[in-house]
């Protein structure tokens, strides 16, 4: 019996040990409850239909689709990991070629607008690139003290710090705009904690969405935008985060260039796609000046320029290898305009041409 007590006790001093042994290893902080994750369940079409057992939408019908989530003690130890803040202090590296700490030296305390890109986008990253600097010419003397811009590659492998210098040069990029690359893994940390990580589609084989995400770290106050919408609507909304000064300068750029209610679709097609770099007659920007593009080039040549510029370049066409070379080698986006929106730009741009572009002058600048 003593024999058998003493076993007992042994037995129970090495479940302890190991016990023990097994949560000194244990990241500091970190409890196995805190690992855990709470599932729950949703419907795809209607997000706001949760439920903890799965089964069917009350709605539509459709099955429930299992989303985990992280439980809030393991959210808060990766915040505490990160220095408190729900942003990872990851390392990254300018296109000047200086090491900085994601949240420390880009976020903390700052109103800031930051975006996805890669520089050999041929969809919406270059498009998205040229609205940004409209934006940027808006804000003006805040840029690089009451706001900053971030664009940070997902091709970073590619992205070197001097090919995302070249990069920005072309674009005419001013101060207070860092373009940023790092390790793939970090980058993928960042999007998908920031919710700008996306999977292409058929539909999208871009890769990612053009979004802007903007917010004033010290308020908490963040949302996202269409990286390509009206540059003034924009400005606006990063003035609210900034809180003071950039409104009146807004403002009164919107009444200097202010112009008569233009509901024409030609122009709304232009201004909202082209005038980020283009003109018509008012010179070169980031492309040519479109003035008498339609007397010069033929339409069945300038259909395929919008619809697929890229294809184009591919096959070696004379005219368009020829201002890709010239506009340093900058990627014309497909648009993804239907055929009618084609032809109605075409026939825009050649009303513009004859009445010499004073149209395009006044009315497409957004």
């Amino acid at each position: 019996m003593k024999y058998k007590n003493v076993k007992l006790l042994l037995l129970g001093v090495l479940m302890i040990g190991i016990s023990l042994a097994i949560n000194s290893q244990a990241p500091t902080g970190v409890s196995f409850a805190q690992q855990q994750t709470a599932v729950e369940y949703s419907c795809p079409m209607h997000p706001e239909v949760k439920s903890k057992t799965g089964g069917s939408c009350p709605k539509c019908g459709m099955t429930l689709k299992q989303v985990s989530k992280p439980d809030a003690a393991a959210e808060a130890a990766a915040e505490a990991r990160w220095g408190g803040s729900p942003f990872p202090n990851v390392e990254l590296i300018t296109q000047d070629g200086k090491k900085v700490r994601f949240y420390d030296d880009l976020i903390k305390g700052k109103v800031v607008a930051l975006e996805l890109i890669y520089t050999t986008c041929k969809y919406n990253c270059p498009l998205e690139t040229a609205r940004m600097v409209q934006l940027q010419k808006l804000l003006g003397d805040h840029m690089g003290k009451d706001v900053f811009f971030y664009s940070i590659s997902i091709d970073p492998e590619h992205d070197t710090p001097e090919v995302l210098k070249e990069y920005a040069a072309k674009y005419h990029v001013g101060p207070g705009w860092t373009f940023l690359t790092g390790k793939v893994a970090d980058i993928k940390l960042i999007s998908k904690k920031l919710g700008l990580d996306k999977l292409p589609t058929g539909n999208d084989p871009d890769g990612h969405t053009p979004s802007l995400l903007i917010g004033n770290e010290v308020t908490g106050i963040w949302t996202r935008n269409s990286a390509l919408d009206n540059t003034k609507f924009m400005a606006l909304k990063i003035e609210e985060l900034i809180g003071y000064g950039a409104k009146a300068d807004i403002v009164a750029v919107n009444k200097t260039d202010a112009s008569a209610l233009n509901i024409d679709m030609g122009a709304y097609i232009f201004s909202t796609r082209c005038a980020a770099c283009h003109t018509i007659g008012n010179g070169d920007k980031v492309g040519p000046d479109l003035l008498g593009v339609t007397n010069v080039r033929d339409r069945a040549w300038l259909t395929r320029m919008i619809t697929e510029p890229d294809k184009l370049v591919d096959e070696k066409d004379p005219i368009a290898t020829m201002l890709f070379e010239k506009y340093r080698q900058i990627r014309m986006p497909r648009m993804g305009l239907h055929p009618d929106d084609v032809n109605t730009l075409i026939e825009f741009m050649k009303i513009q041409t004859a009445s010499g572009g004073n149209g395009a002058k006044a009315g497409t600048q957004n």
